[in-house]
């Protein structure tokens, strides 16, 4: 978590998901990219962000996998988990994808840089250069586990919803 006047935690979302034969990354992107943002107009805080990495396996090129960081309040990470669940409800990917999906869902505890040569002294979790509050860091993991269950439940609800009207 940064510094707690921020009200900003740092998520962390890894996805993965197999192609299905005959399938491109390609095809996966343009199913998957998002063409409606995560923000809610009049919820903006100074420092909040969503960024997403894609990836393609070295050793298994069918596989894909999605990290994406959100650095949000708690209420802009419920708005956005919503966002994610209509847009995806609306444009599912499966005619690309394998039905399993990989899902992890993390709170960045720490930044550390190991890029010196030579010894690094130890120093404790930081975010940003604030030392992390690990006490205020369990009660926000609660309040994500809460968040993230509740966006599971929805999304599955829509999935079997789509899966019904075929």
């Amino acid at each position: 978590m940064t510094e707690k006047s921020s009200g900003l935690v740092t998520t962390v979302s890894i996805l993965t998901r197999r192609l299905r034969e005959g399938k491109t990354y390609d095809d996966f992107r343009k199913a998957w990219f998002h063409t409606t943002g995560f923000g809610v107009k009049g919820k903006e805080v100074e420092g909040s962000e969503n960024r997403m990495f894609s990836m393609i396996n070295v050793f298994d090129p069918q596989e894909v996998v999605v990290i994406g960081f959100a650095t949000t309040t708690l209420e802009q990470l419920e708005d956005a988990l919503d966002i994610d669940v209509k847009v995806r409800g609306k444009n599912p990917l499966d005619d690309v994808i394998e039905p399993e999906i990989g899902r992890k869902f993390c709170a960045l505890i720490s930044e550390d840089d190991f890029s010196a040569a030579g010894n690094i002294s130890y120093k404790p979790p930081t975010i940003a250069g604030k030392e992390t509050d690990m006490a205020e860091f369990g009660d926000t993991m609660q309040s994500l586990q809460k968040l993230f269950g509740a966006a599971s439940k929805k999304r599955d609800a829509v999935n079997e919803a789509r899966k019904k009207q075929k």
